[in-house]
């Protein structure tokens, strides 16, 4: 029976139009988590934020900045990012391979994966609340003048400030994920990256105005983004096709015929969660120990701050080594 033209555009409208929804739903999700981001803890001084990120570019705090959109630099809310979400999704998957009970839970099907979802909640509390305690300890001590009147309320404030927005920011990418297209936390971090980009483009291109940077260099430099982003994206649409054969087979009064086709297997199976998940990692014990370094007693942690720095032997190392790690677990 002949399907009617009618029904089949009835469906091609309805579909194209849930997928404008979808979209239009995580543009607005990206705007209210780049109007967050502006939106300052209170009782900081921004101008002597400012200059205090001046004097740290190229250090942990310039990355951790990075993954947060700018929201670190600008002391806002946001100030964690989901990076305590992704550190406790990494415990807890590193836990049910070790674990029994959270290994049986990984194969209960829906409702087991709800409950380490659950567990995994849970563990971005706890490290949101640690990371946060840390930052409103550290920064009265980073540099004088920041925090106007530190103490107890400052304190209080400050980790219910950037608790509360990390956990949104885990409820918002749960609800892209949920609602919108494709991986919410992944969308968020592209977010986060991609809003620092007009910035750095404006910058270089005063550089160039300015004379200190040579316009051919900047054409160099267009060149190897341009080359990077198609061998990203090469790798990223690899696939290895592995042939099935069919044979010839019988079924009732039917036979079917013998049929070849391939089951095609990603080249990078796991993407970019390996990376996300090796720089929160070493970003963890850097940041904190760059916050308490300088406490009395402590002098040994500013030894492993700069030794953890972007860029350095160790951190290259560690890096590398984290990436390869996350790669065969997330893929075994």
């Amino acid at each position: 029976m002949a399907k009617k033209p009618g029904l089949e555009t009835n469906k091609s409208q309805g579909g194209l139009s849930e997928l404008k929804s979808r979209l239009w739903f995580v543009l607005g999700a990206i705007i209210v988590f780049r109007a967050g981001s502006f939106v300052p803890i209170p009782g900081i001084d921004a101008s002597v934020l400012a200059t205090l990120f001046d004097s740290q570019k190229g250090t942990i705090l310039e990355m951790f900045n990075m993954f947060s959109g700018g929201a670190l630099e600008r002391a806002s809310i946001f100030a964690l990012g989901i990076m305590p979400y992704i550190s406790a999704s990494i415990i807890i998957q590193l836990l049910t391979v070790v674990n029994p009970t959270l290994a049986e839970l990984k194969k209960d099907g829906d409702a087991g994966r709800r409950k380490i979802s659950q567990y995994t909640r849970y563990g971005t509390l706890f490290l949101g609340t640690f990371q946060a305690i840390g930052i409103a300890k550290g920064l009265p001590n980073m540099v004088d003048g920041l925090v106007h009147n530190p103490g107890l309320s400052f304190y209080f404030t400050a980790v219910v400030s950037l608790v509360t927005g990390t956990m949104f920011l885990m409820w918002l990418g749960e609800q892209i994920t949920e609602r919108g297209i494709g991986n919410g936390i992944s969308i968020l971090i592209f977010a986060g990256i991609v809003a620092g980009m007009p910035p750095a483009i404006g910058q270089t291109v005063e550089q160039v105005i300015d004379g200190n940077l040579h316009g051919l260099l900047l054409l160099v430099l267009a060149g190897v983004v341009f080359a990077v982003t198609y061998f990203v994206v090469f790798v990223e649409r690899g696939q290895r096709r592995i042939v099935v054969n069919y044979a010839k087979r019988q079924q009732g009064r039917r036979v079917f015929a013998a049929q070849s086709t391939h089951l095609p297997l990603k080249l990078n199976m796991a993407g970019v969660i390996p990376a996300i998940f090796a720089s929160s990692i070493i970003l963890f014990p850097g940041t904190l120990a760059q916050w308490f370094g300088q406490n009395e007693g402590l002098s040994f942690l500013t030894d492993i701050s700069l030794a953890l720095q972007p860029g350095q032997p160790l951190y290259v190392m560690l890096y590398a080594a984290a990436i390869i790690f996350f790669c065969f677990f997330y893929t075994a």
